[in-house]
């Protein structure tokens, strides 16, 4: 599918309140539930909002991603040389800030109907674009997450890991840097 064909014939938008989605499969039974039985709880208490991706003409649920609120800090590394070299020549004031805001991808599934359609790759342009055109707060980065079958995904569309320290764990850090599109 390519990018004008995913805009002709599917919707982005917010799930509301009072939607109830009531199928969806991803093949992750996780993702499946979060976003049959968890979505409306994690918006309802303000922690995350959820979109879904919905076909035009049928009104089926596609696709759909998670965003909260996150941060890059000094934190996230293991010595403050890491950080220091992470976040140099990047940023004002880079001696003063030990975090820099982000937006995270809690989560983010496609239908089995609807994989290898490059469905995820706009979904990433999508949340990309809409915090660099819409930025209502200030916000650097995108995180993830990343589930390890899903890191080439987030490698193909230039997201890089922010340290180390999980290489053997069942997700990664990535991340990716907003201002690149500027």
């Amino acid at each position: 599918m390519t990018r004008e064909e995913f805009q002709e014939s599917c919707q982005v938008r917010r799930l509301k309140v009072g939607d109830h989605i009531s199928a969806f499969n991803c093949d992750d039974d996780d993702l499946n539930d979060f976003l049959i039985n968890e979505a409306a709880l994690y918006q309802n208490a303000l922690l995350a909002v959820t979109y879904v991706v919905e076909d035009k003409k049928t009104a089926e649920v596609l696709a759909y991603f998670s965003l909260s609120n996150d941060k890059v800090s000094i934190a996230d590394f293991e010595s403050k040389t890491e950080f220091n070299r992470f976040r140099k020549h990047k940023f004002v004031n880079e001696k003063r800030l030990r975090s820099y805001p982000a937006i995270k991808i809690g989560r983010l599934a496609i239908a089995k109907s609807a994989q290898h359609q490059n469905i995820g790759t706009y979904l990433l342009e999508f949340i990309e674009d809409y915090f660099i055109i819409n930025n209502k707060s200030g916000c650097r980065f995108v995180t993830v997450d990343a589930y390890v079958d899903a890191i080439p995904f987030y490698i193909k569309n230039n997201y890089q890991f922010l340290n180390n320290d999980d290489e053997d764990k069942r997700t990664r850090v990535m991340y990716f840097d907003l201002a690149s599109l500027l």
